[in-house]
């Protein structure tokens, strides 16, 4: 008889599901409101929606993938993809704060690009071991 090995859920494993549902809570928000938003960061509504599609689709992989990618994959890419969103969240604001009208186009397309290459580096890492391999 063979046993098999449920995979151990741990506190890396909750916070990498909980940063794909903000992902989803967030691609909710800039969807749903996405002229409103698009207004006040002065970004077009068309990439507010764009940006909100790829959140989606970032989060939804983050969370599909907790099960078959160790967090020792996880935990680098989470920290760089929020490194990169204090990053232009910083810039969007020196630019905002200097008068530029493209600081909030620097955020949401950060918001954009970043889930989709989160997204493809997680689908490329080699699968975690399971006790049954």
């Amino acid at each position: 008889m063979t046993q098999v090995v449920a995979p151990r859920v741990t506190r890396q494993t909750v916070g990498a599901i909980a940063d794909g549902a903000f992902k989803g809570l967030l691609a909710a928000v800039y969807i749903v409101g996405a002229a409103p938003l698009g207004r006040l960061l002065g970004s077009p509504a068309w990439l507010m929606v764009v940006s909100g599609v790829a959140l989606l689709i970032g989060g939804g992989i983050e969370i599909g993938y907790t099960r078959s990618r160790s967090m020792r994959t996880y935990t680098p890419l989470m920290i760089a993809y929020d490194s990169g969103w204090v990053l232009a969240a910083l810039v969007g604001a020196l630019m905002a704060w200097q008068g530029s009208s493209a600081g909030g186009e620097v955020w949401i397309g950060y918001q954009t690009a970043a889930p989709i290459v989160f997204a493809a580096l997680l689908i490329a890492a080699k699968p975690a071991q399971t006790a049954s391999d």
